[in-house]
């Protein structure tokens, strides 16, 4: 983008109010259930064809960079849509209002989760880690037919699979998602490139660069800030930060990086863990909101809300600076052929690290028995073959752990 096109750009310029943004957004963070890929679906909706805030072509470019990036891919569509309406101020409107609400309800869940006590209390809890198993079950199978579709991706998603299960630092997950992207460059060039159309933002290319500085900044400064001066909410803020500038593919894949970032060091039990994740399926908005509930239960101080708040800025930031920082670059960089095969290569390394999390530590964790096994079957039945919504799906489960819990006692 050139002086021309920034000046165009702004000449566009926002066309709505942050507080129209924020109510519409609020809507939507209130019933926008079944994760990113339908949240994408009822932005469509809402955005193209009953507002008229973007067309077709332009809703499908921003879609393709939020899939290209790293971060919530559902979350970094609204916030895009917030910043092109009504500037920065609505694209923070945007983000408030699509996160709030299941931020608010994961965090009443958390201090809720900890009274309880009890045979039932122990099989609701349950029942809430057995649902995370038909959740990752149903991203695995969805994300697999979608981006695994020939042998070479598939392969790569094995490939990356193997290493995860092989190697359990969080250094693997790492490498698993820069090897992908080697192997795509090698295997995945038989797709001819995207069509390229046009995305006016009011960001310009200085801006973009300071936000991609502060994106770097955050992920080498912090762990640098924490070595030299230690301090539990550094860690805090770092280890949210870290997972949220490494989640390639949605909100599912972040599992494993939290996973290893706060049970690994024993800031969270692994019950706590995967009984806030299920929690996290029943409400509405984006799964990273999950950041909430696990700043509020995390051992060292600060927890609580204010643990809460510093997860989710934490989790999101990455995301949000890397695609301030992207948007006026895209239309240049979306047109290489190289860039898209490398892509595909890192999508499918996506499978293959969520699929090894479905194993380790989500089975592993939760399915001890032929009841576990039949719940979690049931779950994913539910969700893939009759098209449940999720917040069934997650009360029968919690029904069903209760029952087991019942009958064991």
């Amino acid at each position: 983008m050139n002086r021309a096109e920034e000046a165009e750009a702004a000449a566009i310029g926002p066309a709505g109010s942050p507080g129209e943004v924020l109510r519409v957004f609020l809507k939507l963070g209130l019933t926008c259930f079944g994760g990113p890929i339908a949240h994408i679906g009822y932005f469509r909706e809402e955005f193209v064809r009953r507002r008229g805030w973007l067309d077709e072509a332009a809703y499908a470019d921003l879609v393709a960079l939020c899939q290209f990036l790293p971060g919530p891919a559902s979350s970094q569509v609204g916030f895009s849509i917030g910043l092109i309406r009504a500037g920065y101020r609505g694209a923070l409107a945007a983000w408030t209002g699509f996160t709030l609400p299941s931020a608010v309800a994961l965090v009443l869940f958390a201090y809720g989760a900890s009274m309880l006590a009890g045979p039932a209390a122990a099989g609701l809890l349950h029942g809430l880690k057995l649902v995370a198993v038909a959740i990752v079950a149903q991203a695995v199978w969805g994300m697999a037919r979608t981006l695994c579709p020939d042998r070479q991706r598939a392969s790569i998603a094995l490939a990356a699979a193997l290493l995860i299960l092989s190697i359990t630092a969080s250094s693997a997950q790492i490498a698993a998602i820069l090897l992908g992207g080697i192997a795509g460059l090698w295997l995945c060039r038989g797709s001819p490139p995207a069509p390229a159309s046009r995305l006016a933002v009011p960001v310009s290319r200085r801006a973009g660069l300071a936000a991609l500085i502060a994106f770097v900044l955050g992920l080498v400064g912090l762990p640098l800030l924490d070595a030299l001066a230690p301090s539990p909410g550094v860690a805090l803020f770092d280890a949210f930060y870290r997972s949220g500038a490494l989640v390639f593919g949605g909100g599912h894949v972040v599992l494993p990086l939290l996973r290893q970032a706060f049970v690994a060091p024993g800031w969270v039990s692994d019950t706590a863990f995967l009984a806030g994740y299920g929690a996290a399926q029943a409400v509405p908005g984006p799964l990273f909101t999950f950041a909430a509930y696990l700043g509020t239960v995390v051992r060292p101080s600060p927890h609580g809300l204010a643990g809460a708040a510093l997860g989710l800025v934490g989790l999101f930031l990455p995301g949000m600076l890397i695609l301030l920082g992207a948007l006026p670059f895209w239309e240049s960089f979306r047109r290489r052929g190289s860039a898209q095969a490398a892509m595909r290569g890192v999508n499918a390394a996506v499978v293959g690290l969520l699929g090894a999390a479905l194993y380790d530590p989500v089975w592993t964790s939760s399915v001890h028995g032929r009841g576990d096994f039949a719940v979690a079957l049931l779950g994913f039945v539910l969700l893939t073959v009759w098209r449940t919504p999720p917040l069934v799906v997650v009360a029968v489960s919690a029904l069903a752990g209760i029952a087991l819990a019942q009958a064991a006692g």
